[in-house]
């Protein structure tokens, strides 16, 4: 009996935050619009495609954007927002998988194996599933299709945006070579670097080596990795993950990370995304985690759990922060971080033993204020946040230049 030929969708909706601030402000299409903190200290969380033609990417500072683009529209992030066009469309996907892995706000995978005959050829379907986006959201966005998770990640960066495009099986190895070394998933400007020192700068290079010379030259875990990819073979950072009920997202950097600051910041806007996903579930978490993965394709992980649930993103915040300062390396380049929400249960009353703490209902509720005060695009952080980020505590985020 013939094997069922794998096929996974990646999908990424492009330019997120950015595209969602123009749908919902139509004067601002086609104009460079840069989304992120507005203070000195402030990080680009993202940016239009008009704002990417003048060098501006995510995770620059954003002075420096202000430098290489003074004419953008500067917009604070709206992470309630963001959460519910992001819900819209994963509905979507939905309707055409029973498996999507949502792996950040603005990213999912879905497991297109076996349903030709409800959607046709995996080309058509993807078709189908970028009209219905189109349509009921108004946003476009860019579907890789491929045998792999892996493949299909990088397929899905061609034609950017409103891309489309499809890597058959047996074509993986050609696909890697014309993708070329510096755009391979997970080769960054440190692996780029080792990598040159030993005088490999193509995919076929990389190849030429046995899986045992990369490990002894460039580390177990990075050798490995290089070995799988060069090869077009999914080195499994996707599959298989855990599927009991938590609540988590992460970011992969364009470049290299080594400033405290740009990675508080990041962890900051997660908390909240996983607030406000807790919050909407009507879910409570007793375990925060960060995950971290370096230059070098090591990967940690670390969890920690209050004596008491899980009440804001404050302490999600905070609590992945002291995480990060405690195993973090001052000055190691960072490729992936990521924060979760863990053992998680149904419902926002607090447990008995919770009965008598006064703060519990203040918490949640304060909470549910700043959500919905930061849903009708008021930018409002918590005081103790913001000083704890160097800022003063009165900050008025609708100061746009």
């Amino acid at each position: 009996m013939a094997t069922m030929e794998t096929v996974f969708f990646h999908v990424d909706m492009d330019a997120f935050f950015a595209s969602v601030e123009q749908m919902d402000h139509p004067e601002h299409r086609g104009k460079p619009l840069i989304v992120g903190g507005l203070g000195n200290r402030g990080v680009v969380s993202a940016c239009s495609y008009e704002a990417r033609a003048f060098g501006v990417h995510s995770a620059m500072p954003m002075f420096q954007a202000r430098k290489l683009c003074p004419e953008a529209i500067y917009v604070q992030g709206r992470m309630h927002r963001y959460n519910e066009v992001s819900k819209l469309i994963l509905a979507i996907l939905a309707e055409f998988s029973p498996d999507v892995q949502q792996i950040s706000i603005d990213e999912a995978f879905l497991d297109m194996t076996g349903t030709e005959r409800l959607f046709g050829k995996p080309r058509a379907a993807a078709q189908m599933l970028k009209q219905k986006v189109r349509e009921e959201t108004s946003l476009v966005i860019s579907v890789g299709i491929g045998p792999s998770r892996f493949i299909a990640k990088m397929a899905s960066d061609f034609g950017k945006p409103d891309g489309l495009c499809r890597v058959s099986p047996g074509k993986e190895v050609v696909f890697v070579d014309a993708v070329g070394l510096k755009k391979l998933w997970g080769i960054g400007e440190s692996s780029l670097a080792a990598l040159a020192r030993h005088h490999i700068t193509t995919v076929p290079q990389l190849r030429a080596y046995s899986k045992e010379y990369l490990q002894r030259t460039f580390g177990t875990a990075a050798g490995e990795y290089y070995f799988l990819v060069s090869r077009g073979i999914d080195p499994g950072i996707y599959s298989g993950e855990s599927k009991s009920h938590s609540i988590s997202t992460e970011c992969t950097f364009p470049v290299d990370v080594t400033d405290q600051d740009i990675l508080h910041q990041y962890l900051l806007r997660m908390s909240h995304e996983v607030m406000f996903r807790s919050i909407e579930e009507k879910v409570m978490g007793k375990t925060v985690g960060i995950k971290v993965r370096y230059a070098d394709f090591t990967t940690t992980s670390a969890q920690e759990t209050p004596d008491k649930p899980i009440y804001s993103a404050e302490e999600i915040y905070q609590t992945a922060c002291r995480l990060l300062d405690q195993r973090w390396t001052a000055g190691r380049s960072i490729r992936l971080i990521g924060v979760g929400l863990y053992q998680t249960r149904l419902g926002e009353a607090p447990l008995q033993e919770e009965l008598f703490e006064d703060t519990y209902k203040r918490k949640r509720e304060l909470e549910k204020a700043v959500l919905s005060l930061r849903a009708k695009g008021r930018n409002l952080e918590k005081a103790s946040i913001l000083q704890q980020r160097g800022f003063p505590a009165e900050v008025d985020g609708n100061n746009h230049p």
